[in-house]
């Protein structure tokens, strides 16, 4: 089921809704959260029930194995002589479950094979395929391809159970009562593309709400966070709706046709793309945060206005924030981060960007892109760069930044070679005009209407190239300025921009026959 989605917005929402809060305020948080667990199930599982079982044999799988460490360390910890529950020195605080001890032990081996499944899961539904054609190509053999279809969201809920069985291994994480757990993995707003939320972020919060009774249930409801939500959904919406929907028009002409692309109509499909994916990637997000709000339910940001960094390295501080927090976390800290010297610093940066590029696909395009970023970043460590003034130092990461999309959106290697020939090839033979009638009629046939009547069909390529640059220029111009979140989250919401959302929501609302799914869907 989508966000941007009649179903959703008018019929899927405000049951899901009505369930919480009815159900909290008559005093049963865990029927609440019950049917909440239900309804993010029917949510996933829209376009194909079947994946209901995948997700929820995730679920029970890594609770299980969460469970079986509890009982280890429980058993090791009577075991100790005078460390029983009750005695002095389990009063005291003795640690029952020392590294090193048989009970710490087994307890680490469990959540090393709750890493592996979750780690195999996904190599299973995503990398499988792409093993055996590399196997192929390098030996000559023909193992069968299985043509697996990519279960929705795996790549997201598959990595927050590891960052919660990883803290388990290391006795960092409690063991959560299944509702909470079930919740913390299947909470519908952060289900299918983040962002990706660590256990400790949201498990507690669930837990929380479980213990209250009915006078507590009945505060859960704030109307100001509630109505933030409702912004914050009504922006992300037009992010993605009246922005990325528009700009993935020019873009997928423009990637369907390289060949007939010159190099002005090429930079401009790159710099669409560039467009589009943020605001398709940042406009999930904030409607995923928004619809946190609106269920009292605090989710972790996920963009800060990434085209403004400038470097690499602060662009990963502001792109999909949580990917980044998982791999300084579980991988990069892990390594040694850069407390060994400059030479394993640098080695720990690339190894987490080449992991970085193929979680996001299983092709070789996505691990050059995670490697360019990685050596890009390796690049600004050094002294000479801190001389840069900023201005340029912008300009050096959005132009690599945008290069990099290329390989990105080409997904194989062939293709991102065929569009930098086009777009280094200094030429112009006048495919922008082609590239420009692509815009939609359905948003601008009141303008071709005048424009024939005023000037003629002939004015009409002028109108459509018009308008695509204006596109782009408001594209650019909201990615410089303040971003949505800020504007919402941190003040009440002005009546003024609370009536601009709504007109935006309508109009979204309007454009819902043209309906897309997000872009990280994919990975």
């Amino acid at each position: 089921m989508l966000f941007n989605s009649y179903i959703f917005v008018f019929l899927f929402l405000p049951i899901t809704l009505l369930f919480w809060y009815g159900l909290n305020r008559l005093g049963l948080p865990r029927a609440a959260q019950a049917a909440l667990a239900v309804l993010s199930l029917v949510f996933y599982g829209y376009e194909k029930p079947a994946y209901v079982l995948l997700i929820l044999g995730s679920v029970l799988g890594n609770w299980c194995i969460s469970g079986a460490i509890a009982r280890v360390d429980a058993a090791a910890e009577s075991g100790l002589p005078g460390h029983r529950t009750g005695t002095p020195g389990h009063r005291a605080g003795l640690p029952g479950h020392r590294a090193g001890t048989p009970g710490h032990r087994a307890g680490t081996l469990l959540g090393v094979l709750g890493i592996a499944l979750n780690l195999g899961l996904l190599f299973y539904f995503k990398y499988y395929d792409f093993f055996l054609k590399n196997i192929n190509r390098v030996t000559g053999a023909e193992f069968a391809l299985k043509h697996i279809a990519l279960p929705l969201g795996i790549s997201f809920f598959t990595f927050q159970q590891i960052s919660f069985m990883a803290d388990r291994m290391r006795r960092m994480a409690p063991h959560y009562a299944l509702p909470d757990y079930l919740n913390f993995v299947t909470f519908f707003p952060q289900l299918v593309a983040g962002p990706i939320v660590n256990h400790g972020d949201l498990a507690p919060q669930f837990a929380e709400i479980g213990k209250r009774g009915s006078a507590q249930g009945r505060k859960l409801f704030d109307s100001q966070q509630m109505q933030k939500g409702l912004c914050l959904f009504a922006a992300g919406l037009a992010k993605k709706v009246l922005l990325a929907d528009k700009l993935g028009v020019f873009v997928d002409y423009g990637y369907g046709h390289v060949a007939g692309l010159d190099a002005v109509a090429a930079f401009a499909v790159m710099l669409a793309y560039t467009f589009q994916i943020y605001f398709d990637f940042s406009g999930y997000s904030d409607m995923a945060v928004g619809l946190g709000w609106m269920f009292g339910i605090r989710l972790p940001r996920n963009f800060d206005s990434p085209y403004r960094a400038h470097s690499v390295g602060e662009f990963w501080n502001r792109w999909h924030m949580t990917l980044n927090a998982f791999f300084t976390r579980y991988v990069y800290i892990p390594l040694g981060g850069s407390r060994h010297g400059m030479i394993k610093k640098l080695r720990n940066i690339m190894i987490v960007f080449l992991l970085s590029g193929i979680w996001h696909g299983a092709a070789w395009s996505f691990v050059l892109w995670g490697a360019a970023h990685g050596l890009m970043l390796c690049l600004e460590n050094l002294p000479a760069v801190e001389r840069i003034p900023d201005r340029l130092r912008w300009f050096v990461t959005f132009l690599f930044v945008n290069l990099a999309w290329v390989l990105f959106r080409s997904g194989s290697l062939d293709g991102a070679l065929q569009f930098y020939r086009r777009l280094f090839s200094f030429t112009y033979g006048g495919s922008i005009w082609e590239l420009a009638k692509q815009v939609q009629v359905s948003w601008n046939y009141p303008l071709q209407r005048i424009t024939e009547r005023l000037f003629g069909a002939a004015a009409l390529p002028v109108l459509f190239l018009v308008l695509f640059v204006l596109l782009l220029v408001a594209a650019a111009a909201l990615c410089c300025g303040r971003n949505a979140y800020d504007m919402i989250a941190e003040r009440e919401p002005k009546d003024r921009l609370v009536w601009g959302l709504a007109a935006l929501f309508a109009l979204s609302v309007f454009s819902f026959s043209g309906v897309t799914a997000f872009l990280y869907f994919n990975f």
